[in-house]
């Protein structure tokens, strides 16, 4: 029978244990995942098609190991899909670089980002940008951030400021992320997408700003092509600003709703 020690499929006999079956192929390990778990029965018996990640602590293996050790703790059958999709994101601020950063780190295969400001001190309360890089484009910061995160996504590269006249940039993107600041402009993104591209699905925000209840930010199902996550009112005004903490959390489910629509689960 076959089973897979850090992506290459390696001959077994039944009944062979995890255990005798490392000692005898990767001898020198620290950390175990056996089909997503980590730290698993050393002794119980493999079967047919197990996938098992073993690897020396704190040393970083080359790329082929790289990728299936990275993806370990998620099921490849996950993994080989997500690694077929293609989304978009407009607007790289504290919901769209997050949500960038959470579907490379899922292995998503491409991304397609648009932005046309600079990072700015402010920025950093809540968006995954660094102090180095103030007064930088927005759109290369991200690139350069996630290019050290995992090499395996490509990333597409937009600076402009976008609007009706432009979505040819999401062309070839199933999913759209509408991740912009101005209420105007989310608007016409969302209009103008369902014009044009009437075939995508898009994943927009509205109502992150404040301290209210995490609660209180939900998913709002328009139709079968639009998604709405937040609260649905709080803008920012006057004593009601923008944090890392809420804003994240809308930002992850933005991130987790388009997982789950490209594995094609129930929404």
């Amino acid at each position: 029978m076959i089973v897979y020690l850090n992506g290459k499929p390696v001959e077994v006999l039944e009944g062979v244990s995890l255990k005798d079956f490392l000692e005898k192929n990767l001898p020198d390990f620290d950390i175990v995942i056996h089909n997503t778990v980590l730290n698993p029965d050393l002794f119980l018996t493999l079967k047919d098609g197990d996938k098992i990640s073993a690897f020396k602590k704190g040393k970083i293996p080359d790329n082929l190991s790289l990728k299936s050790l990275m993806f370990a703790r998620q099921p490849d059958v996950y993994t080989e899909k997500l690694s077929e999709a293609t989304v978009g994101i407009a607007g790289l601020g504290g919901l769209g670089s997050l949500v960038g950063e959470n579907l490379v780190r899922a292995g998503i295969g491409k991304l397609v980002v648009v932005d046309f400001d600079i990072v700015e001190p402010p920025n950093l309360n809540r968006q995954r940008f660094f102090i180095s890089q103030i007064g930088r484009y927005k759109v290369e910061a991200f690139m350069e951030n996630m290019r050290n995160i995992s090499p395996f996504t490509k990333i597409e590269g937009h600076i402009k400021k976008i609007s009706r006249n432009n979505l040819d940039v999401f062309r070839e993107c199933s999913i759209v992320a509408e991740c912009l600041d101005n209420p105007e402009s989310k608007a016409e993104l969302v209009t103008s997408l369902r014009d044009k591209f009437p075939e995508k699905v898009i994943v927009a925000s509205s109502g992150v700003a404040g301290f209210g209840s995490e609660k209180t930010i939900t998913v709002k199902k328009i139709s079968d092509k639009i998604y709405v996550v937040g609260d649905g009112e709080s803008e920012v005004k006057e004593g009601l600003g923008l944090t890392a903490t809420r804003v994240g959390i809308a930002g992850s489910i933005q991130s987790h709703l388009i997982i789950r629509l490209i594995l094609g689960m129930e929404i």
